[in-house]
């Protein structure tokens, strides 16, 4: 179908900031997004080669890592080059695609976080039949069946935002192509996009939440009821802590930020927020994990001796 609009790219207000810090701040976020390839690069790695850690846990942690990379990298590198050029511009094109794996990897993230939820859930108010219930299929279906929500909850925001008219204004008060600062440029009926963000990526977001919510509250009661040991106590928070520490970097800003979908809000809000659960909780998630998790740090330390046990062979 035939694109209607008159505008062909984009121009990105980016992060605005004093000439005497643009260096500084690129060279904290060039860091951050290194770290966010190594620490999530790291966690696949083991995960995919350490066999005890083939489990349902550390498989749904895979893919968190997977999509923390992409995520990242969708966002980040577009952002840095704001740093380094005057003028930053996208192709309509270009933002539409941007705009969907932002989408895609964002909602994805969110719904892997409630299905990490429901694992946890399982292992703690039913071990006897974790292995039965947490079965290989399942877990991959339950992955697939995350993946494929996302898909099509960002192509619904790209194809609509897509057949938008854009009539001349063409900047950006963002760094990333994010369906608000995009509707202030639109020249059209909006009241579509406006529902969509409303009601369907509410629920995409919310649904997750409220259900981790659920998850954890009947976990506690379990704990209260059936697990009298404080022993049972330390090992269920052990393997709860990290997950819900990782909810909570996602979700608090991401509630913010969408939970009053208006387009006439704070553009210097969304910008920080944004800015926090797309280039800072990535890079946190694999710390988190590595630090409050034994097996993960044992795994790694293993890796790496292994790695340079190997380096010293060649060089001998």
């Amino acid at each position: 179908m035939e694109n209607q609009t008159e505008v062909s790219e984009f121009i990105f207000l980016g992060l605005k900031n004093d000439l005497e810090l643009q260096y500084i701040i690129f060279s904290i976020f060039l860091l951050l997004y290194m770290a966010t390839l190594v620490g999530n690069g790291a966690i696949v790695l083991v995960v995919l080669t350490e066999p005890h850690l083939h489990t349902p846990m550390y498989f749904f942690l895979g893919n968190l890592s997977y999509i923390d990379i992409f995520y990242s990298t969708v966002t980040v590198p577009k952002m840095l080059q704001g740093f380094l050029i005057e003028l930053q511009t996208i192709s309509f094109n270009g933002c539409m695609v941007q705009l969907f794996f932002f989408y895609f990897l964002g909602s994805s993230e969110g719904i892997l976080l409630g299905l990490m939820a429901y694992d946890r859930y399982v292992a703690i108010c039913n071990p006897l039949r974790y292995t039965v219930i947490m079965r290989k299929m399942v877990c991959v279906l339950m992955a697939v069946a995350a993946w494929s929500i996302g898909f099509f909850h960002a192509l619904m925001h790209a194809v609509v935002t897509a057949r938008l008219p854009f009539c001349g204004r063409n900047l950006i008060e963002h760094f990333v192509c994010d369906i608000k600062p995009l509707l202030k440029l639109a020249c059209g009926n909006t009241h579509l996009n406006l529902m969509l963000l409303n009601i369907v990526t509410s629920f995409v977001a919310m649904g997750p939440f409220i259900f981790i919510l659920f998850s954890y509250l009947y976990i506690i009661t379990f704990l209260l009821f059936k697990v009298q040991s404080q022993r049972g106590w330390q090992k269920a928070f052990s393997t709860c802590g990290s997950h819900l520490t990782v909810v909570s970097l996602l979700y608090v800003p991401v509630l913010f930020n969408y939970m009053l979908p208006t387009v006439g809000s704070s553009s210097e809000r969304d910008v920080i927020i944004t800015l926090i659960y797309s280039a800072v909780t990535p890079v946190l998630n694999p710390l988190i994990y590595t630090l409050r998790n034994e097996k993960v740090k044992m795994a790694m330390k293993k890796m790496l001796i292994a790695r340079f046990s190997f380096i010293g062979e060649q060089k001998c």
